[in-house]
């Protein structure tokens, strides 16, 4: 019997220690932290032994196969030691894609992967395909597989997950782009962290398809230093591609399988420039799947994108309140302010990730951003940057104090937007429990307003 061994018992690695299991693996799983009860109750049913709080070393390094969480980096001692020893060391996603039939459609990028990938399943979903969704967002994929396999999977794959894929080969893939973030998983190496993205397709022949953002530098960076197999398709706001999908800002225009199919923007529920390439991407997508130009609006028409990006919380007394928690680095925060031609009050600040602010320069210069309310435990980097050129700047460690203020500085038709640019670490949980606060904070304004 082959032992697996797998590193972290969170979502993906419970899934694969059940999944395992039944595929009559001798599973075990070791977590250097503390496993929830509620999955400790689930290995115990299943009768697979786990540890928790250290790692045996010598218990892993017997392993014949290691499936490693993705938040684990490949720096780690044992897992050196593994690789040194020849043993394989894979993803979840690797591991369930050996037990499914289904055809992939896999979505990374820095920004958008998550709205791109929600829409894709979205619009497979609802025009009655038989689909799954799996990967970096809902539950693991390797989960589902014990219920049940899929015709389609539609997967968010992160580039820490692309490190952990062997032979996983997409029908379709997508880059959304690729702009620096999780750098210090590459060793600041910026070529490092491309060439995982670009990892994406290293299965792929000509049979498949790989859909590219044109305008994107550092995806042409990417095919010049691994150039692929798949056939290529495009997505524009600038150019029409021969194959893919472009928008003049009235319309989504698509030239796929020979067929040209147009869908009007004003159909679209999600809003901002980066969005209607999410929809390009998607709908590209879509249609190679097989979809038709009436399933296709019919799903625009009806999509919610998840919370924390670009989410309308309220309008009140005239003003939008926008939360974009999930905007944590830089460039999701150029799409946000550049999704507005109104005054914007921002909210920003957090934990940085060693930003360079000077990309939202020329948008905060265009007089867009008439005030800057940096919510951080340390300020002074985006003080630094906009001093000169936004007149009003606050800062401040409470979300409802920012908010407040926010209110107080905005007037009928501004925007009030959340998009920190930074991760949240400093004085939040994650970025979905700053966006939690500051939707309640905005709430909270009604019920004074109210009482």
């Amino acid at each position: 019997m082959k032992r697996l061994v797998i590193l972290g018992a969170g979502e993906s690695g419970l899934g694969a220690a059940l999944l395992a299991k039944r595929e009559g693996y001798a599973v075990w799983v070791s977590d250097a932290g503390t496993i929830a009860p509620a999955r400790k109750a689930q290995l115990q049913a299943a009768e697979i032994e786990f540890e928790e709080g250290k790692h045996d070393e010598e218990r892993i390094l017997s392993a014949d196969l290691l499936i490693k969480s993705p938040g684990i980096p490949s720096t780690v001692a044992v897992v050196q030691q593994a690789i040194q020893q020849g043993i394989v060391v894979v993803d979840e996603l690797e591991f369930a894609s050996r037990y499914s039939k289904g055809k992939v459609i896999a979505i990374t990028g820095t920004n958008g992967k998550t709205t791109t990938t929600l829409l894709t399943y979205h619009l497979m979903k609802e025009s009655g395909w038989d689909v799954g969704l799996a990967g970096n967002v809902g539950k693991s994929w390797a989960a589902q597989l014990l219920e049940g396999d899929h015709a389609w999977w539609v997967l968010e794959i992160s580039s820490f997950q692309i490190d952990g894929l062997v032979s996983l080969k997409p029908h379709i893939a997508l880059l959304t782009n690729i702009t620096p973030d999780h750098l210090d998983r590459y060793g600041y190496q910026m070529e490092r962290y491309i060439d995982s993205k670009m990892a994406l397709f290293k299965n792929m022949n000509q049979a498949d398809v790989a859909i590219l953002n044109l305008e994107d530098s550092f995806s042409k960076t990417g095919l010049d230093r691994a150039p692929i197999q798949a056939s290529r398709y495009g997505i524009s706001l600038e150019g029409k591609p021969n194959q893919g999908g472009f928008s003049d800002g009235e319309a989504l225009v698509f030239q796929v399988a020979g067929a040209q199919v147009s869908i009007p923007v004003a159909a679209l529920t999600i809003q901002g420039k980066h969005n209607l390439l999410n929809a390009l991407g998607a709908g590209v997508a879509a249609l190679l799947a097989g979809l038709t130009e009436s399933q296709l609006l019919s799903g625009y028409q009806t999509f919610k994108n998840a919370a924390h990006r670009m989410e309308l919380v309220r309008v009140l007394d005239g003003v939008r309140y926008v939360n974009d928690s999930k905007g944590t680095n830089v460039e999701a925060t150029y799409y946000a302010l550049g999704s507005y031609s109104v005054p914007v009050v921002w909210i920003a600040g957090g934990v940085d990730k060693g930003n360079d602010y000077s990309l939202l320069t020329p948008l905060v210069v265009e007089g867009q951003v008439k005030a800057l309310i940096c919510l951080g435990k340390d300020n002074e980097k985006l003080k630094t940057a906009f001093t000169p050129h936004i007149s009003q700047i606050l800062e401040t460690q409470d979300l409802q104090q920012a908010v407040s203020w926010a209110q107080e500085l905005s007037e009928d038709k501004d925007v009030v937007l959340l998009s920190p640019a930074c991760a949240s670490f400093d004085l939040f949980k994650n970025y979905e429990d700053r966006g939690d606060q500051f939707k309640v904070a905005v709430a909270a304004l009604l019920q004074k307003q109210s009482a």
